[in-house]
């Protein structure tokens, strides 16, 4: 391990601020302190005579979202806060990537009230020839996209939703077979393999991938994943197994963009529940959500499943999905 100065040069980006700069649909990326959409919170026009940072270069922010870390492949303009980081030696996109989940690995150290300015170059990271072998056995290419899949913006008015309970929209919800981590093979290779999905709230519920054995249950995709002592949900839409303690819900309307959807309003009930209060089968089949519905009859409505699926496509980045 080696202080982070001694892999990268790293200096105070351009400092800029969005209000004093002109927001252009295709323009430069401007990167803040959040820790969203790789920092970018918009694009702004070239500013004469201020160049942007220089691609093949980490932006990492010392307050804010602090040690939020992000790889860009492209020119970018910052505000306050920002460093750049560039590597002194040759490293690989995937190489700087890893670097990007080492840096922010020390989050835990800083807060808003404690800033990464006066400390962070001295973070301690792996060496080059301390990068772990499979960083670079596969190559990385993540689009970068914020095109909408649909042009027209959805608005709503969250005063005309209607209550909703889970159970007469979706079927009743039943526990995973669970399997242990130690039993299982971890591989890289994504195409071959199969994603373990557990009570984590990070990367979608999973945990890792592993070997596609002959597993004596495989979960069908299409389906939302719940940790019931956590209260951890997310929508899947491959293939998955699972850890101990999870719970699936499935429904003919799901797809990945009503998934979604209900995920985000799902998550809405999430502080009701903990280890000391689990999130269990019962609970989630009666829960209740409110959701944009369409009228049937009088004094009569269902969830308004296309308005849902309309609406997520019309966000930024849907072209990802």
């Amino acid at each position: 391990m080696v202080p982070l100065v001694e892999i990268f040069d790293v200096w105070y980006g351009v400092n800029l601020e969005v209000v004093n700069s002109e927001v252009v649909p295709v323009g430069i990326p401007f990167v803040s302190r959040q820790s969203v959409n790789n920092g970018v919170v918009c694009h702004v026009k070239r500013i004469n005579n201020i160049e942007p940072n220089p691609s093949h270069t980490l932006s990492i922010a010392v307050s804010g979202s602090v040690l939020s870390t992000f790889y860009h492949d492209y020119e970018y303009y910052s505000g306050r806060d920002i460093y750049v980081a560039k590597p002194k030696i040759d490293l690989t996109k995937e190489e700087m990537l890893y670097y990007c989940y080492v840096i922010e690995q020390n989050k835990y150290k800083y807060n808003y009230g404690r800033g990464a300015n006066k400390t962070f170059k001295n973070i301690l990271v792996p060496s080059k020839d301390e990068i772990p072998h499979y960083v670079n056995q596969k190559e990385v290419n993540v689009p970068f996209v914020s095109k909408s899949l649909l042009q027209n913006k959805l608005n709503f008015n969250v005063n005309e939703w209607k209550w909703f309970v889970l159970k007469d929209w979706f079927d009743e919800p039943y526990k995973a077979n669970a399997y242990n981590s130690q039993d299982l093979i971890p591989c890289i290779e994504k195409d071959v393999a199969i994603a373990h999905i557990t009570r984590t709230d990070e990367n979608n519920g999973c945990k890792d991938f592993v070997v596609n054995e002959s597993f004596g249950s495989i979960e069908e995709p299409n389906a939302i994943t719940i940790g019931d002592t956590t209260a951890t949900i997310f929508y899947q839409e491959k293939e998955f197994i699972c850890s101990d303690h999870m719970v699936i819900l499935r429904s003919k309307y799901l797809n990945k963009y009503t998934g979604l959807f209900i995920v985000t309003m799902l998550n809405k009930e999430r502080f009701r529940y903990n280890y000391g209060r689990a999130y269990n089968k019962g609970i989630i089949a009666n829960t209740k959500i409110k959701l944009p519905a369409v009228k049937i009859a009088p004094n009569k409505y269902e969830p308004d499943w296309q308005f849902m699926e309309d609406y997520i496509k019309s966000l930024p980045y849907s072209s990802c999905l």
